[in-house]
């Protein structure tokens, strides 16, 4: 059996790695929208967003939209492909073992 991912597993990193799985390859969700979908506090998704990034699992870039600073949050490859592991072992986590008739 496969263990779940203690970064992901949890669930504020949880529920920020499934927002930004929805998202294309390269594409980037602005901080104050992130924070509307998940209804957080801007201090407790910056801490799970910093956890999330050290890990390699999300890509953190500032810029600026003319003179206004602007934070942004996507999924690394990495990150996309660890969401990914961990759906699938939570899955079959979940999944009654299969009987077969053979065993008895």
């Amino acid at each position: 059996m496969t263990d779940l991912d203690p970064v992901i597993h949890a669930q504020a990193r949880l529920r920020i790695m499934a927002a930004l799985s929805g998202l294309a390859d390269g594409d980037r969700m602005t901080f104050p929208r992130l924070q509307q979908i998940l209804d957080m506090t801007a201090g407790n998704l910056s801490v799970h967003l910093t956890k999330l990034e050290q890990a390699g699992y999300v890509e953190v870039a500032k810029s600026f939209r003319g003179r206004t600073p602007t934070t942004s949050a996507g999924l690394t490859r990495r990150g996309r492909v660890a969401f990914e592991d961990y759906t699938a072992a939570l899955r079959a986590l979940l999944e009654p073992p299969k009987h077969h008739p053979e065993e008895g």
